[in-house]
């Protein structure tokens, strides 16, 4: 196969490059700066997913397509570019996919697409609450999928993927995800949301997820590619004993944290910045339990993950490293 992957360079699509690559396959990988760091054999190409004549060329002679590229935030600053990338971008790929004939099409969305619901955990059949989708991440992220199941509806195969929380080396930019492990890894983060979870996966299973998910999915089904639900309690405190720390020791009620987080935001508000801790939309979201069940994906595309301690305790390594590096 010879598969062309948007967003190369970010960190799940760095790590869906590598396993294509492992697998023998044809890699065309694709992004707004052509990937430094790429497998022997890996073709790395510049360019927007805004840019149409770009994408054409570069969906040119692919069997599948695998869209990754996204902007992963939750200051309010990026909205608009969020909803260029992860909406227009959708839009922009799913074309140059059609035009170019590609086999199948594997779209990269997100958990935030089936939930949370409270009370238990959330599967592909779910929603996400509607008061969460004044959060643009959450917003276009929903508006990208669904661009995605519409365009299958159309006669596109397009199997459409949802990580959970990916945690792993490479996440260097970092995600939000990977700025939570490092504040834990590093004692910036003294305090825990009571009440709080997630769903952890090591990154490089999402990224055997997506394989299988072009191999064995069904088109426009959708499939959660997740690991083990744990209080956030004990994702901090496991971080925290990779990293040689003692957990953080409190734990703070959300409704408490969102006011402080509302507070905060506020204040910065006038010199025009956003907090880098307590950051409103972040907290806003972790209201319910953010936990899922991938059953679907285990029973139909043969989907597994590693224990989510292990993927955690490498987390904590990779934002150790970077920190020295």
């Amino acid at each position: 196969m010879k598969a062309l992957v948007t967003g190369a360079s970010g960190f799940i699509g760095s790590h869906v490059v590598a396993a294509l690559a492992a697998a023998g396959h044809e890699v065309r990988a694709f992004d707004r700066r052509a990937p430094a760091e790429v497998p022997t054999g890996v073709e790395a190409v510049a360019g927007d997913v805004l840019d149409a004549d770009a994408l054409a060329r570069a969906a040119q002679g692919c069997d599948g397509v695998f869209h990754l590229a996204a902007l992963y935030s939750y200051a309010r600053a990026h909205a608009r570019v969020m909803e260029s990338v992860n909406v227009d971008g959708t839009r922009a790929v799913l074309a140059a996919a059609a035009r170019a004939g590609v086999r199948r099409v594997v779209h990269t969305s997100s958990c935030a697409t089936c939930g949370p619901v409270a009370g238990r955990a959330a599967n592909e059949a779910d929603e996400p609450p509607g008061w969460e989708l004044a959060v643009p991440y959450k917003r276009t992220k929903l508006e990208g999928e669904r661009l995605a199941l519409h365009a299958a509806r159309d006669g596109l195969d397009v199997v459409v993927v949802n990580p959970t929380t990916p945690v792993g080396p490479g996440d260097r930019r970092p995600t939000p995800t990977g700025k939570m492990v490092a504040d834990v890894a590093r004692g910036r983060a003294r305090a825990y949301l009571t009440g709080a979870a997630l769903n952890v996966v090591a990154v490089e299973d999402v990224a055997a997820g997506h394989l299988l998910a072009f191999e064995h999915g069904r088109s426009g089904e959708r499939y959660l590619l997740g690991g083990e639900n744990l209080p956030l309690r004990e994702v901090f405190a496991i971080v925290a004993r990779a990293a040689g720390r003692r957990p953080p020791p409190i734990g703070v009620p959300w409704a408490l944290a969102y006011g402080a987080a509302r507070a905060g935001d506020a204040a910065l508000h006038l010199v025009g910045r956003e907090p880098s801790l307590l950051v409103l939309d972040e907290v806003r979201l972790a209201r319910l339990p953010m936990t899922f069940d991938d059953a679907r994906a285990r029973r139909e595309l043969g989907y597994t993950s590693r224990p989510a301690e292990q993927a955690l305790v490498a987390a904590a390594g990779a934002a150790l490293a970077e920190r020295d590096r």
